[in-house]
């Protein structure tokens, strides 16, 4: 497993300071981001519009993700160790055991 990487680029930038209206709206307008194992620890993105996103192999350790809708997200090997995930949807592959052992043990999610 390569080691999450900290992205160059507005739209990443944009997530990693919390300003997440403002993610949202690029996004809407058609701006790309490649997420593909980035670091988002630490990160506050309630708010965030995750359709289409690509959070494979992402690091999401410590972030606050309260009420995000990741259904239509790409979540397949992000780890989640020490999440704040109340409220969170979840693809419907990801079984709640594998939800629950990425958050406990920081195992990556797998999809069934």
């Amino acid at each position: 497993m390569a080691k999450p990487k900290i992205a160059e680029g507005p739209l990443f930038t944009l997530l990693r300071t919390g300003q997440i209206e403002q993610f949202n709206a690029l996004k809407a307008s058609g701006s790309i981001c490649d997420l593909v194992g980035c670091d988002l620890s630490r990160t506050d993105l309630r708010g965030l519009n995750a359709d289409g996103l690509d959070f494979s192999d992402c690091t999401f350790r410590m972030a606050d993700l309260r009420g995000i809708d990741f259904r239509k997200a790409n979540l397949e090997g992000a780890s989640f160790a020490e999440t704040n995930l109340s409220g969170v949807y979840f693809p419907k592959e990801v079984s709640a055991e594998e939800i629950s052992l990425a958050l406990q043990h920081g195992t990556r999610i797998r999809y069934r």
